[in-house]
């Protein structure tokens, strides 16, 4: 799998996202991050099209991949991103995140995505944070008990283990969560946990 992992948005190295198109253009959107209890509907909504109209311009044909529709139902999941080439995940709370990953069985289906050469997984802030083994350095940034799944009722801390080390968007950046990773930084420092913080703009590009 490669991967495109921003801080915030798009970040800064567009050319390398085009260049990373795979020759399946298509790319599911994953939104799920901002179902949090609490969130505005119409401006994550409006926020989610957005994203896709710019992953439109730049080269890919975007569609909506709630996962939501696929709780309880991996195989469905499995067989709608075995036509995909990419995904875009966005930001947003990553526990919630997460805890929609587990409930749609995605985090399974990660696992055969990793052994893919010809698959994308791109996005930003929550959406990279899952990418850690553990969301333990950022449970003073997102909420991990807002549930908006009644079916969880407990924080799931696993990330996707593509990573040892946390991922820490935002960090001295003019973003409203910025203080609060600075925070999440010095926690790590003190606690000896491994993590890499991004600005805003940064990007990592796996290939």
């Amino acid at each position: 799998m490669k991967y495109y992992l921003s801080s915030y948005k798009f970040g800064d190295n567009l050319d390398d996202l085009k260049r990373l198109i795979p020759k399946n253009n298509k790319i599911g959107h994953i939104n799920n991050a901002q179902d949090c209890l609490g969130y505005d509907v119409e401006r994550t909504r409006k926020s989610q099209q957005d994203q896709m109209e710019y992953l439109n311009s730049i080269g890919f044909e975007s569609e909506s991949l709630d996962l939501r529709t696929y709780f309880h139902n991996t195989e469905a999941l499995k067989d709608k991103i075995s036509g995909l080439g990419a995904l875009w995940v966005s930001g947003g709370n990553a526990f919630v995140l997460r805890m929609a990953m587990r409930l749609s069985g995605f985090d399974i289906i990660f696992e055969e995505l990793k052994t893919r050469d010809d698959f994308l997984y791109a996005g930003y802030s929550a959406g990279i944070c899952v990418l850690s083994k553990s969301l333990k350095a950022i449970d003073q940034v997102d909420d991990p008990h807002n549930f908006p799944y009644p079916e969880i009722i407990r924080p799931i801390y696993e990330g996707l283990d593509v990573f040892d080390f946390a991922l820490l968007p935002h960090y001295d950046s003019n973003h409203y969560e910025s203080e609060k990773i600075g925070k999440e930084i010095q926690r790590c420092i003190d606690n000896k946990w491994l993590f890499k913080a991004l600005r805003d703009g940064e990007v990592i590009v796996i290939e």
